[in-house]
């Protein structure tokens, strides 16, 4: 274990905070707390603010600059008067602040160099009482500020700066990662760090944790880590599978081979046409791009609708004999352009296809097929004839080629999420080398693409 001690000792070092960051940080938060309290005056309504999250317990990693305050309101006032204000105490605070929408509004702005969130919630008794989702984050931080003393806080800011460099940190939807709540959960529930990736080599999902043994229901995701502060809710429901498994890996190289860069983000550079193209060579597969312009969507509604309609591109794919391989849906550098990018085994199938048909024994099914096809006139249809011992029949495939099935309107039958649909419909469909023609804009995740990793 010197190995690895030396090398967290290091990281430690680059990680956390210093006294003068965190004293920067005191010195904004304080003063934006003032600010909300004189705003809050200027209401008719009472009102208090607390600093909540990562800045507010010292876990974040040093560079973070964010800071939130929630303004909690009285827990009967009605949602109409919630946001009216709270977003009037939002822009009071930060005049130059624009408003984002998570379950209700509120205001975003800079302060000082720092990112401000400037929440309005309601002031309920329990988390179980929570009026909309945001209610239950002061619970949160006092349940959390109760429990991480200096150490455990720092072992929070190595398992962050951990999960981060494993490119696993992030509750949003793109990601679907570990959030700094969950990560700060497990830290206090194993007693550090190393004890956490030690345990965490070794699990078989699902894996269920419940801080307080209260859990009031039975969920089905592959880690649990049930809401001290909520027992009906899952901290962990965001995690994909494969963000777990990444982090159990990763666990498990951490402790036999102990090396800084694992708690360093890995810096993607875009592939250039050239290389994408010595990929294509190189792997003779036949790459596929559905390419349309993205929906005007925050990450958290587009990336859902992303994975459905990729999903249903697979399927379809998939059904017509194509067999896909691997596939990933991209969101360009911009913004404005999205991919569903499909690398398949063949390109185009045979123009019949065999189509089985029940056992001759099974006599009303059966006449019911041969009937079916006995009669008809189709040139193209061979059969039906008995092979083994079902009636069979060769019939003209649907779609002979990729790109014939992608352009038709069959392809647009897929389940689609539903802000995609549009944006689908006007589609542009790129087959084999013409692919290469997206790396100015889709280079980042083309590299990751063709260059996979755990």
């Amino acid at each position: 274990m010197a190995d690895l001690d030396a090398v967290l000792s290091r990281v430690r070092e680059r990680v956390l905070p210093e006294a003068e960051e965190r004293e920067r940080l005191r010195t904004a938060a304080a003063d934006l707390t003032e600010r909300t309290r004189a705003a809050i005056a200027d209401l008719p309504v009472e009102a208090d603010v607390v600093q909540v999250g990562s800045t507010a317990r010292g876990t974040w990693v040093s560079g973070d600059r964010d800071v939130d305050l929630f303004v909690r309101f009285p827990a009967d006032i009605d949602r109409e008067e919630l946001e009216e204000y709270g977003l009037a105490v939002g822009h009071a605070v930060l005049p130059d602040g624009h408003e984002e929408y998570a379950e209700h509004p509120y205001v975003k702005g800079v302060h000082d160099g720092f990112d401000v969130d400037l929440v309005p919630c309601h002031d309920v008794a329990e988390a179980g009482d929570l009026i909309s989702a945001v209610d239950r984050t002061p619970f949160h931080d006092a349940y959390l500020t109760e429990r991480l003393d200096d150490d455990l806080a720092a072992d929070v800011v190595l398992t962050k700066a951990f999960l981060k460099g494993i490119g696993a940190y992030g509750s949003d939807l793109r990601t679907e990662g570990f959030s700094g709540y969950l990560t700060e959960l497990l830290v206090a529930e194993f007693g550090g760090f190393v004890p956490l990736v030690e345990s965490a080599r070794s699990w078989h999902p699902p894996v269920e944790f419940d801080p307080e043994g209260h859990a009031e229901r039975t969920f089905e995701d592959p880690l649990v880590v049930v809401d001290p502060t909520d027992p009906t809710r899952n901290v962990a429901a965001v995690l994909s599978a494969e963000n777990l498994a990444r982090f159990q890996h990763y666990a498990r190289d951490l402790l036999a081979n102990p090396r800084e860069g694992l708690f360093e983000p890995r810096a993607f550079d875009p592939l250039d046409a050239g290389e994408v193209r010595d990929h294509l060579d190189r792997r003779e597969t036949t790459p596929v791009a559905v390419v349309f312009d993205a929906p005007n969507l925050v990450d958290d509604q587009l990336w859902p609708q992303l994975r459905r309609s990729l999903d249903g591109t697979v399927r379809g794919l998939n059904e017509r004999g194509f067999d896909p391989l691997r596939a990933r849906a991209m969101v360009g550098d911009d913004g404005e352009r999205a991919a569903l990018y499909v690398e398949v085994e063949t390109a185009t199938r045979p123009a019949v296809e065999r189509h089985e048909g029940p056992p001759v024994a099974v006599r009303k099914h059966a006449d019911r097929f041969y009937e079916s096809y006995a009669d008809d006139v189709d040139p193209d249809t061979y059969g039906p004839f008995i092979d083994g011992n079902r009636y069979v029949v060769e019939r003209e495939r649907e779609f002979s080629a990729v790109r014939g099935y992608l352009e038709s309107d069959a392809a647009g039958d897929i389940a689609l999420g539903a802000q995609i649909e549009p944006a689908f419909a006007d589609r542009d469909v790129l087959v084999g080398d013409a692919v290469a023609t997206l790396a100015d804009r889709f280079g980042r995740d083309l590299r990751e693409f063709y260059e996979p990793h755990p």
